[in-house]
């Protein structure tokens, strides 16, 4: 007696479609704000000759770029799956967050630069404009990152806007503190050193974003999950005598999967098991996508020889679950 089990989490609910066309209106907002600020500051830049004021509007195009793939990213992860996509485009998102965090590492490598080439000859001092535009500047940011932390921040790919817009929001208070320092006191140095603070922040967050990303495409467990222990948990269940190739993985950030064999007790009930186990994996982990092979204890050896039979002429052996993936967790004194 085998049970199998598909167990979904409702993605497509009324309160989700919500949720996902708030957070799209959200980062609309964001983007026409900082589009619009950002061709005022082209404009000053050039009047005002102010490389700090064009380099900084070279940043929020990054900005509007990156709100754009996530909006684009959002559109695509919402259609449904089919053909061989089988779990949707929901993995755009992940490439949209992946992107960012990319962006951000390669901004920070070539803003590290100019900062140290200010450092050595720090640049001239064009006045109160720069000031007056990087305090308008930190005000329109605050605007745009309230914008954005409304939206569903639990999603990578928001988060990854989310980090682009904060960024530039210190690198904004740095450029006015630098500015309002060379004003009064004409150490010229300063508006570098702002920069190479911002960078420390880009870097932080860039490797952040990669590095989470990353884990999703590498299909590692979920943060704060423990194959291990959650092995253990689920041999612990009543009937439960063995727990392996048991694979945890996210299909896009907060959307945790499961598989795994499960072998019970022979006599006992596969599907009061899977149930129980179903039950277990949403209540204790958030996990409501699990899809669980249950089978009782010898079954699988009799498929096994049955299959060794039919293979004899050919000189294989093959048998049921002969590599299993991962460590094996058995009940009783043998855990693995």
């Amino acid at each position: 007696m085998t049970g199998h089990a598909h167990a979904h989490g409702d993605h497509s609910g009324h309160s989700h479609a919500v949720a996902a066309d708030a957070d799209r209106r959200w980062l609309r907002a964001a983007l026409i704000l900082i589009t619009a600020f950002m061709a005022i500051e082209v404009v000053i830049g050039f009047v005002a000759r102010s490389l700090a004021l064009i380099s900084d509007a070279a940043h929020m195009l990054t900005d509007a770029a990156s709100i754009v793939l996530a909006l684009i990213a959002m559109r695509l992860a919402a259609r449904p799956a089919r053909g061989g996509y089988t779990y949707g485009l929901k993995r755009a998102e992940i490439l949209s967050a992946q992107a960012n965090g990319v962006t951000l590492l390669v901004l920070s490598v070539w803003l590290a630069y100019e900062a140290v080439h200010r450092l050595i000859e720090p640049p001239e001092v064009t006045g109160g404009l720069v000031l007056v535009t990087a305090l308008a500047g930190v005000v329109v940011n605050l605007v745009a990152t309230w914008c954005i932390s409304k939206a569903n921040r639990s999603s990578l790919n928001v988060e990854g806007a989310y980090q682009h817009i904060l960024t530039d929001l210190f690198g904004f208070i740095a450029t006015a503190v630098a500015g309002a320092v060379v004003l009064t006191t004409g150490f010229a140095q300063a508006d570098a050193i702002a920069s190479l603070l911002v960078v420390a922040l880009m870097l932080k967050a860039g490797i952040s974003l990669v590095r989470d990303s990353g884990r999703i495409f590498m299909e590692a467990a979920p943060a704060g999950v423990d194959p291990d222990a959650l092995g253990d948990r689920l041999v612990a269940a009543d009937e439960v005598v063995e727990v392996h190739d048991l694979h945890v993985w996210e299909i896009t950030s907060g959307d945790p999967a499961l598989s795994a064999h499960v072998l019970v007790e022979p006599g006992g009930d596969c599907h009061k098991v899977r149930r129980t186990l179903q039950e277990l994996l949403a209540a204790e982990y958030g996990i409501t996508h699990a899809t669980l092979q249950v089978d009782h204890l010898g079954e699988q050896d009799a498929a096994g020889e049955l299959l060794r039979i039919g293979h004899r002429d050919s000189g294989s052996s093959v048998s049921h679950c002969a590599d299993t993936h991962g460590p094996v967790h058995r009940s009783g004194p043998h855990d693995h």
